[in-house]
């Protein structure tokens, strides 16, 4: 079996986890979450958007068939229900364990206008303030913006802008709280995360990835778990130390581990497209990836590739 990182943060890599139904496919893993209880929810973008296996990969479930044209985010609240954000939708969808909708922000297939400012344009991601159960959106895509609301869902205030200064962003793509309601912000193509108060005024940001997609804050350990896509040219493409690569660090942005460095492939290991990352109550790691979009779509002829990974904490 591979392993990955060093010291405390070792990881083997567990190949082929996920059993799914015969004839079905993930098409290509957006996110991935899991609940109280370690169940594994695989939001993705084939024709069963949310697929539910137990902690060793036995299939349970699925839900959200019709609902979800094209997944993107998820994040779990601590009373087990959850935010699935669609950025083909501009829809945030509040859910329960088995898919009813508790609550739409958002007016399905009707983006706001272009770098409006206005939810939502293609919004990518949900996180929430675990004191309060205020929670954050990022938005996204067609906006350069994070968007804050009550826990009942009312619009409190927005912050950001395009751009490459402090505060600005060049696609939000991710957002996670820590247990003391810091913000931090995948701010992708500016290569950069950035740290904001609960008002949005910013704080700080880490310079040292490439291309910051899954973003996950362990808030008991106060540590952050970045999912890099690494180069987007294809000259350099498969240089190491470039990702793509899941990163570790604390919440001071001190680089704890780097997990994979090869470049991206297919083998134990390696890495492909990673966009979103969680952890379980065991410090496990999954991994969700962008594999159709980012490099199956291309191939000749196209095929689907891996587009999700467990590693198993071992240090």
């Amino acid at each position: 079996m591979v392993a990955l990182g060093t010291s405390r943060f070792t990881f083997d890599v567990v190949e082929n986890w996920a059993k799914l139904p015969t004839g079905w496919t993930f098409k290509e893993c957006a996110a991935v979450g899991v609940d109280s209880k370690d169940n594994v929810y695989v939001f993705n973008r084939g024709s069963h958007p949310m697929m539910v296996f137990d902690r060793t990969g036995k299939f349970l479930r699925s839900w959200g068939e019709g609902i979800f044209p094209r997944a993107h985010g998820l994040t779990f609240g601590p009373d087990d229900t959850m935010f699935c954000t669609d950025d083909g939708d501009h829809t945030v969808r509040k859910c329960t364990l088995d898919g009813k909708v508790l609550l739409t922000l958002g007016t399905s297939g009707k983006p706001a206008p272009f770098m409006s400012g206005k939810p939502f344009n293609r919004c990518t991601h949900v996180a929430i303030d675990p004191r309060n159960g205020d929670f954050y959106v990022s938005d996204g895509y067609g906006n350069a913006r994070v968007h804050k609301y009550n826990p009942s869902g009312k619009l409190l205030f927005s912050w950001g802008e395009s751009g490459t200064e402090p505060g600005q962003f060049n696609i939000v793509h991710n957002i996670g709280t820590d247990k003391d309601g810091w913000v931090y912000v995948a701010d992708r193509e500016n290569q950069r995360v950035q740290v904001f108060d609960a008002n949005g005024k910013f704080e700080t940001q880490w310079v040292n990835m490439a291309r910051p997609c899954g973003l996950y804050v362990d808030q008991a350990k106060s540590l952050v778990y970045v999912g890099e896509l690494g180069v987007a040219i294809g000259s350099n493409r498969d240089a190491k130390n470039l990702g793509p690569r899941v990163s570790v660090y604390d919440t001071e942005g001190n680089v704890l581990a780097r997990l994979g460095e090869r470049g991206p492939g297919e083998e134990a290991g390696q890495f492909i497209a990673p966009h979103g990352v969680c952890i379980d109550s065991r410090g496990d790691i999954y991994v969700a990836e962008v594999s159709w979009t980012d490099t199956g779509s291309k191939l000749n002829p196209p095929r689907e590739m891996r587009s999700l990974q467990k590693l198993v904490h071992k240090g």
